[in-house]
């Protein structure tokens, strides 16, 4: 794959922005990529950190700082920004207190400074102004990789990213960062999770504020882990100490104020609408807002978006427990944080984007990931098993588009969820494996087109490196140019 891959959804700044809380003053992006609160910080993974991953889901090491990104000629990267939430911490566990600190260290890596502040922080608006203010800070300041001199640079438009690129020679570099939002919480809601206590005039100053940014975020995920007071969200916890800190509002639809909110980041006024992402909604509330954009929006052309996901293998929100190609049964993990086949055509037909979420817990079922292991090391049979995890999602969602009339190689990429708390594939660690994984699935792709091409109808039989281009890089490009 010559052409830089783009990640639609990822989070560099979680690990150094939380580290930065260790320091005096807080909250500040190191221009020496040696300090560990500094977005530029290159931790790559040791044996050892591999191994820990692979026993227990760890992922203590660095999967999209800024010289990993570098490294792996990444130009364009939509990064989330995220108000940690308190609901993580707080209650005893076991009549101990301080057990939710341990995991969640063990599973986000953050500071014990970071979580202290969460714990006590009764405004994640102000959070997340801050984390926006620590990606300012080195914005188009100049770092060293690998002898050339790169730079980040927060763009404003689809026209920032062609100039920055047009203003690139051999030795200098840049990487456009684009923001998203991940959480509806980040409007200062949701902070008790006993009781309502959201503002709707805070609410919707907040909202006014991010339409206005300099930056202004390019999609915003309504829903996260924990009840927002806007929206029923999925269960995304599996740990069982934590998982009942997410029953309230779980599998809920919309509150009054959650549609205000939706209105009020849709509204196109001088061009400043901010899309939704349908990543971590209930099932309610994602069946909500489709009819939302069917009635109310019907003569809009607002793209549907969800920046990491996975196929579920099932057919529609309603039919839940139906299966429309069954040989593809046992391939994904079912559960209903993940997609349904009816979901994909929506997004296709809006001229929307899926972003395939490289986390083991979500893209496969547990015999594929079983399936998908080897015993003896070899990292060329290891990248193909795995990125064969990854290829099932793009044929799944290629055959249920090719099977209702649609062009099918159009709206899968690239959604990590890299560095936030995820489980990473084994073998697709970091950024770095990126080419990786371009190069197997090409392999899958060819592959696959030996042996379905003459099913496909004529439009959709493209060439197998056409279709992971697309995947890697040209869908992603496509849908900025549009929507920004």
């Amino acid at each position: 794959m010559k052409k830089h891959y783009v990640d639609i959804h990822c989070h560099p700044s979680l690990k150094p922005y939380s580290k930065s809380f260790k320091y005096k003053p807080p909250k500040q992006n190191a221009q020496d990529p040696n300090r560990k609160n500094s977005i530029w910080h290159y931790s790559p993974p040791n044996f050892l950190e591999k191994f820990v991953n692979r026993m227990v889901s760890l992922t203590k090491f660095t999967q999209t700082d800024l010289t990993a990104l570098a490294k792996a000629n990444t130009k364009v990267v939509i990064v989330s920004l995220y108000p940690f939430e308190k609901h993580f911490f707080g209650k005893k566990i076991l009549g101990i207190k301080g057990v939710t600190d341990v995991l969640v260290n063990l599973a986000a890596s953050i500071s014990q400074s970071r979580m202290d502040y969460i714990r006590s922080n009764n405004d994640y608006f102000a959070d997340l102004m801050d984390e926006y203010q620590y990606y300012k800070q080195l914005h188009n300041q100049v770092v060293t990789v690998d002898g050339k001199i790169y730079t980040y640079r927060l763009v404003r438009n689809f026209k920032d990213i062609e100039n920055n690129f047009a203003a690139e020679t051999d030795s200098k570099k840049i990487i456009n960062i684009i923001l998203s939002i991940e959480g509806g919480h980040s409007f200062n809601t949701g902070l008790d999770m006993t009781k309502d206590m959201a503002s709707r005039t805070e609410v919707i100053g907040n909202i006014n504020a991010i339409k206005n940014w300099e930056h202004r975020p390019l999609f915003v995920t309504l829903a996260h882990h924990f009840y927002n007071e806007l929206c029923g969200h999925a269960r995304s916890i599996s740990i069982g100490m934590l998982k009942k800190n997410q029953d309230r509002g779980l599998n809920t639809g919309f509150t009054e104020l959650g549609i205000e909110a939706i209105d009020l980041l849709l509204d196109n006024t001088e061009g400043k609408r901010i899309p939704i992402d349908v990543k971590h909604l209930s099932t309610a509330s994602r069946k909500a807002y489709y009819h939302l954009l069917d009635t109310k929006y019907a003569s809009e052309n607002i793209p549907v978006i969800a920046s990491h996901g996975a196929c579920n293998g099932k057919h529609s929100i309603v039919q839940w427990n139906k299966t429309d190609i069954p040989e593809h049964e046992d391939w994904f993990c079912d559960i209903d944080i993940n997609f349904y086949d009816e979901e994909f055509i929506r997004i296709a037909r809006s001229n929307g984007i899926f972003g395939i979420q490289l986390d083991e817990r979500r893209i496969g079922s547990s015999k594929a990931i079983s399936e998908s292991k080897i015993f003896f090391p070899n990292k060329r049979k290891q990248l193909r098993k795995k990125a064969l995890l990854v290829w099932r999602q793009v044929q799944h969602i290629a055959e249920v588009l090719d099977r209702d009339g649609l062009f099918c190689w159009g709206i899968q990429c690239i959604g990590s969820d890299f560095d936030g708390i995820v489980n990473p594939i084994n073998g697709l660690w970091t950024a770095e494996n990126m080419k990786d994984l371009a190069e197997e699935m090409l392999n899958h792709a060819q592959d696959y087109l030996s042996k379905n091409l003459i099913v496909l109808k004529d439009f959709n039989r493209i060439d197998a490196s056409e279709i992971v281009e697309r995947v890697m890089h040209g869908n992603a490009m496509k849908f900025i140019e549009k929507n920004y």
